[in-house]
C-alpha cells in the first residue's frame, strides 16, 4: 500500500476496517464496504477480529507478569478499549510502550495511544513494518526503549500483510535481532488450515483482485517466524486456544488466526 492510498480514505485500510470489526468509530465508507465484503465472503471475520484482540490482551498481560516492563507494538492500528500500555501498565505502572503504524490517520489518534501512567512511558512512530531499520533507527525509538534490556515485540494480525514469506522472516529476524535476550515475539496470522475448499479458493480470488491484503499461512509457514526461540504453551494453536481464559470460546475454524508467543535465549 503506497502513501497516497493510505492518505486516501477512499481506499480501504487494515487498521480502520479492523476497527470497524471491533466496533469503533474510526473508519470511513471504503473500510466498512471492504469489511462487509470480507464478512460475506467469511461470516466469522469479525469473531476472528475479536478473538485476535483478546489473544493481544491475554498474551500482554503474561508478559507484563513475566517481568516485561518494555513493548515493541507494530502494526498498532486504532485506539480501542485496552491498548497494549493500558493492558501492560495496569500490571506494571512503569512499563514503556512504542507504537508503530503506517496509516497517517492513526497518527492524527496517537495522542490516545500515548496517555499512560505517570511512572511509565508511551511513544508513537508512523513507520512500515517491511522497513524495520526506519523503526530500529527512529530517535523516538530510543527515546522511549532501551534495547539493551527485554522488549515485548508484538506483531499481531501484520505480518499476513507481507506476502512474500521471504521478506516476512527476514522482517522479523532484523527486528529480534535487534532485541536483547530475554526479548519476547508475539505473533499472529490469518490461516486457511481450517477452511474448506470453497473457502480458499474465494480467500485466493480476492487476494488475486486486490479485495483483500491478507496473505494466509499454514502452521509450518507461520512457525519459521519463532525460528530459534523457545515456544511459550500452548505453542503456535489459534488465538482463541492461546491460554483462554473462558470455555465458551470460538473454534479454531472459525477464528481462522494462528497466534503464538516465543522467548528468545
Amino acid at each position: 500500500m503506497n502513501s497516497s492510498d493510505r492518505m486516501n480514505t477512499s481506499v480501504a485500510h487494515p487498521a480502520r476496517r479492523y476497527n470497524y470489526w471491533l466496533g469503533g468509530k474510526d473508519h470511513f465508507a471504503a473500510d466498512r464496504e471492504s469489511g462487509d465484503l470480507l464478512a460475506k465472503a467469511f461470516p466469522t471475520a469479525r469473531i476472528a477480529a475479536l478473538e485476535n484482540r483478546d489473544f493481544l490482551r491475554r498474551s500482554v498481560k503474561f508478559l507484563a507478569e513475566s517481568g516485561i516492563r518494555q513493548f515493541l507494538d507494530i502494526g498498532t492500528g486504532l485506539p480501542v478499549p485496552d491498548n497494549t500500555h493500558e493492558v501492560a501498565q495496569r500490571v506494571a505502572p512503569e512499563s514503556r510502550v512504542l507504537y508503530v503504524d503506517n496509516d497517517p490517520i492513526v497518527m492524527a489518534h496517537s495522542r490516545a495511544l500515548t496517555v499512560g501512567t505517570p511512572a511509565g512511558r508511551t511513544g508513537y512512530v508512523e513507520a512500515d513494518l517491511r522497513s524495520p531499520e526506519a523503526i530500529l533507527g527512529h530517535p523516538e525509538l530510543r527515546a522511549v526503549l532501551d534495547l539493551r534490556r527485554p522488549v515485548g515485540l508484538l506483531l499481531v494480525a501484520v505480518l499476513h500483510f507481507i506476502h512474500d514469506d521471504e521478506q516476512a522472516v527476514t522482517v522479523v529476524r532484523q527486528l529480534l535481532d535487534a532485541l536483547a535476550p530475554g526479548s519476547y515475539l508475539v505473533a499472529s496470522n490469518l490461516t486457511l488450515d481450517y477452511a474448506p475448499p470453497e473457502q480458499v479458493a474465494k480467500h485466493q480470488e480476492l487476494l488475486a483482485s486486490g479485495r483483500t491484503d491478507a496473505r494466509a499461512r499454514d502452521r509450518p509457514e507461520f512457525a519459521r517466524f519463532f525460528a530459534g526461540l523457545d515456544l511459550i504453551e500452548p505453542g503456535v494453536v489459534s488465538v482463541s486456544d492461546w491460554r483462554p481464559a473462558r470455555d465458551d470460546r470460538p473454534t479454531a475454524r472459525d477464528v481462522a488466526i494462528y497466534g503464538a508467543v516465543g522467548r528468545k535465549p
